[in-house]
């Protein structure tokens, strides 16, 4: 039997740098950003907050150069684009 551990790394709205993979309504639904491949896994959960708020909430589906790929499909609330 194989054991996994999954973290969930939280990041501030105003301050996280992403790149849109894909969108919908004008709203990031797959974002990129740098990562420590040593640090980060496939299946982690990102959550993108401010304040109280959730902006995006998805896992890691997988890591490649050095970034992550993150998908949230029901609902990011992540300006679509480059930040």
């Amino acid at each position: 039997m194989e054991v996994s551990f999954t973290q969930t790394l939280s990041f501030d709205a105003d301050t996280f740098e992403y790149e849109t993979v894909d969108s919908h309504n004008g709203n990031a639904s797959v974002i990129r950003f740098s990562v420590d491949p040593k640090k980060v896994s496939p299946g982690d959960i990102v959550v993108v907050v401010k304040k109280e708020d959730i902006f995006f909430h998805g896992m890691i589906g997988k890591i490649e150069d050095g970034y992550a790929y993150a998908s949230d499909p029901k609902g990011s609330l992540l300006a679509a684009g480059v930040q």
